[in-house]
């Protein structure tokens, strides 16, 4: 039950005023990387007919007919993950807009996941940006995620913002505006993807799950659900490429930490707008998710 009186209180916060916005991190990760054109770096995966490429941004859209996918060219094995993105307004229950890494192409049925997943949601309340993170699986039940799900400090729709993910050997970082939220770090093989996997995005229908669990389907007399992307940022180590080619720290230390500066800023994320914890949730079982 705690998902249900946390959401409200969360929606109550931001619009009382308390979107203010994050203490300074001190460092941004995503200045030491150059952007590349959406050509550059990715190619369609599916759904090409809702798919527009304009001077090196994509524009995808879900109708009743399709929703659209994108892959990048290459697969890595660790690196920076990350684009600006703006969101649809108005009624989206039931759609989710991604970004995220996966080898679910190479190994179906015990692919790893590290997700940046837009939840829709009906005009009366925010959306919300669920992180996960899979190992070795399906995602069919058999499937352990480790969901933290946020509300964000300001409107995502309004605007592009950048989102990305930095997946290191040793731990994987979720940013939005170079402000870290979340820090998962590898405590056993066991618990952390190591295998190479790909950069994708997507617009698709998961009316089953994605609003509320599911109680708001979409509704296609909203349509078309549309996902805007600019301001690609993808480097890192590909699969068959040497170490040196890995990306510059989360961190200005270089040493893969995070400074006191960016775990001040991510605690106060967690602390206002942090509205779901795998590890928190009474109806999880821990013996499944050692590293909470």
């Amino acid at each position: 039950m705690a998902p249900v009186f946390c959401l409200p209180l969360a929606f109550f916060m931001i619009a009382s005023g308390n979107a203010q916005g994050p203490p300074s991190p001190g460092y941004s990760p995503s200045s030491r990387i150059t952007s590349v054109t959406f050509n550059q770096g990715f190619r369609n995966l599916w759904g090409p007919q809702h798919q527009r490429v304009d001077q090196g941004s994509l524009t995808i859209w879900l109708d009743k007919t399709s929703g659209s996918g994108f892959k990048s060219l290459e697969p890595y094995q660790s690196g920076y993950f990350g684009a600006a993105m703006k969101l649809q307004p108005g009624y989206t229950a039931g759609v989710i807009t991604s970004l995220y890494l996966s080898n679910n192409e190479d190994r179906p049925g015990n692919h790893d996941e590290i997700d940046i997943e837009f939840l829709g949601t009906t005009p009366d309340k925010p959306y919300t940006l669920q992180t996960n993170v899979y190992i070795r699986g399906s995602g069919d039940g058999n499937l352990i995620g480790r969901e933290m799900k946020f509300h964000l400090w300001f409107d995502p729709t309004q605007d592009y913002h950048n989102y990305a993910i930095m997946w290191t050997p040793s731990e994987i970082i979720f940013l939005v505006d170079d402000v870290p939220i979340r820090r998962y770090t590898r405590k056993s093989d066991a618990t952390f993807p190591t295998r190479p996997m790909w950069v994708y995005g997507s617009v698709w229908d998961a009316s089953s799950w994605a609003t509320e669990n599911g109680r708001y389907k979409a509704d296609y007399s909203y349509q078309p659900f549309v996902g805007r992307y600019t301001n690609f940022k993808i480097s890192g180590c590909t699969a068959n490429s040497p170490a040196s080619r890995c990306p510059p720290s989360a961190s200005p230390s270089g040493s893969g930490s995070l400074s006191r500066q960016q775990v001040s800023a991510m605690n106060w994320v967690q602390r206002n707008y942090l509205v779901y914890d795998y590890c928190h949730d009474p109806k999880r079982d821990h013996t499944q998710t050692p590293e909470c």
